[in-house]
């Protein structure tokens, strides 16, 4: 059964789960001061998690102010691609001005939406959504709907707090679980300085009559 499919069976039986917490709004562009990101080493901590290297395409799904994308794209070459991705096209026109400003040329920007990436099909190797996830309006199905975007052996990478999702964190057991019932594995969860980082790949699709919502 192809994603696309399963989204519409899920759509029309009323099946496509809500999330049962609360849905942080989106405050800002940034999560925060990128000198301190930096200084705690956060990009170099989730690179290295997430096995990003030379000539991949990674998603910055989320991509706001551009932390990733502006430190990302330039580790992957020409060869590589960064696909910036915002649901706010105004934010996404600032990016663009930022990243030529420093002269990225492998830097595509994409608009989606709170239940669906919109990334092209088979075209990741790592979708990357960086403390944003608890604002995702409806995760189950933008998790169903990224699965045909990803390449072969690829994977999502999820950074967060361990903090309930009002707070703008995400729990790791309740991450896990909303993940999980999207028949993604979890590959690995890490903590480091600024939350933790949970890696997950694609695992057997779930018969659509068996999704229901994690509870907290």
């Amino acid at each position: 059964m192809n994603g696309m499919l399963l989204a519409a069976m899920l759509i029309a039986a009323g099946a496509a789960p809500v999330p049962l917490r609360p849905v942080a709004p989106v405050v800002s562009a940034s999560w925060s001061n990128e000198a301190a990101r930096d200084a705690a080493g956060e990009a170099r901590d989730v690179v290295r998690i997430a096995g990003i290297v030379r000539g991949m395409t990674v998603a910055d799904i989320g991509a706001g102010g551009g932390y990733y994308t502006m430190r990302v794209a330039p580790l992957l070459g020409p060869r590589g691609r960064l696909l910036a991705q915002d649901i706010d096209p105004r934010t996404l026109q600032l990016l663009e001005r930022r990243v030529r400003k420093a002269r990225l040329h492998n830097v595509q920007f994409l608009i989606g939406n709170g239940a669906n990436a919109r990334l092209p099909i088979a075209s990741t190797d790592v979708a990357l959504m960086v403390h944003m996830y608890h604002e995702i309006a409806q995760p189950y199905l933008l998790l169903e709907r990224l699965r045909p975007s990803l390449k072969p052996g690829g994977r999502i990478v999820i950074v967060d707090l361990d903090r309930p999702s009002e707070d703008h964190g995400m729990p790791k057991a309740l991450l896990t679980c909303e993940v999980r019932t999207m028949g993604y594995d979890l590959v690995s969860l890490t903590d480091i300085t600024q939350g933790y980082v949970a890696v997950f790949k694609p695992g057997k699709r779930p018969d659509p009559a068996s999704v229901r919502a994690c509870r907290g």
